[in-house]
């Protein structure tokens, strides 16, 4: 019999004042799809009551461990420095695959390419007002927006340049021009390309690109639904797309 395959482990870090309680089941739905979030920390001065919504009820739900830290000085984060203390301890035991760190403060930014250089995954998730700095520093950065339900995606024409995210007014750059991008750098001589390779590709240039953003749940339905391209499958059933204009 075949030995299962080995479960990916990672560290979740929340920072309670960046990021409300109401996204923590979609949190950890999404990080499912990464590896089993085997440590499930989150930091913040909890003695005035919850912050963000995370309430006793709330951690204990998810499993999430608090980390109370006093605000014994103005001006100053002890909580930020406590979860960077904590992921430097835990990056250094070598017994994780990544770290998931979530919040939308630029802060973490040395972090998550500290974590990187290591040679493990850096995974961001905060609001679409995170630092760029922040967001690009990681692996992989995800939009807490993108996780909320899907009819309340925004939709958009096949030839739609720009996007309008109504949560936040953010402008999005042309999905047109990314994948565009992405297939010149990937280097072939064949005209259809694995949709698979020029996703990774994008998202290797920009963390944080989702075809969510686009409103649609999967980057085959995002090509789709963009003139200049067409799609098919390839002999091994693969989505594979090419450039039509």
């Amino acid at each position: 019999m075949a030995a299962a395959t080995k479960q990916r482990l990672l560290a979740v870090l929340i920072d309670a004042d960046n990021v409300s309680a109401k996204h923590a089941e979609a949190i950890f739905e999404e990080i499912a799809a990464f590896g089993e979030a085997s440590v499930r920390r989150i930091y913040g001065d909890f003695s005035g009551g919850a912050i963000q919504g995370w309430t006793k009820d709330k951690l204990a739900e998810h499993a999430i461990i608090p980390r109370q830290q006093f605000a014994n000085t103005t001006k100053k984060n002890a909580s930020d420095i406590a979860l960077v203390i904590d992921a430097m301890d835990l990056l250094h035991t070598g017994r994780f695959n990544g770290f998931v760190l979530i919040s939308s403060d630029s802060d973490f930014t040395s972090l998550a390419s500290r974590v990187r250089e290591q040679g493990m995954d850096a995974i961001g998730m905060g609001l679409q007002k995170t630092p760029v700095s922040f967001r690009n520093a990681c692996n992989r950065f995800i939009y807490l927006e993108n996780l909320e339900n899907d009819e309340k995606a925004p939709k958009i024409s096949p030839d739609k340049k720009n996007v309008t995210a109504p949560a936040t007014k953010k402008k999005l750059p042309s999905p047109k021009k990314l994948i565009e991008t992405a297939m010149d750098a990937i280097d072939q001589e064949d005209d259809w390309y694995l949709i698979q390779q020029v996703h990774e590709k994008l998202r290797s240039a920009r963390p944080d690109f989702d075809p969510r953003s686009y409103g649609h749940k999967k980057m085959v339905s995002l090509v789709d639904h963009l003139n200049g391209f067409e799609t098919k499958r390839n002999q091994n059933n693969q989505p594979i797309m090419r450039k039509t204009g």
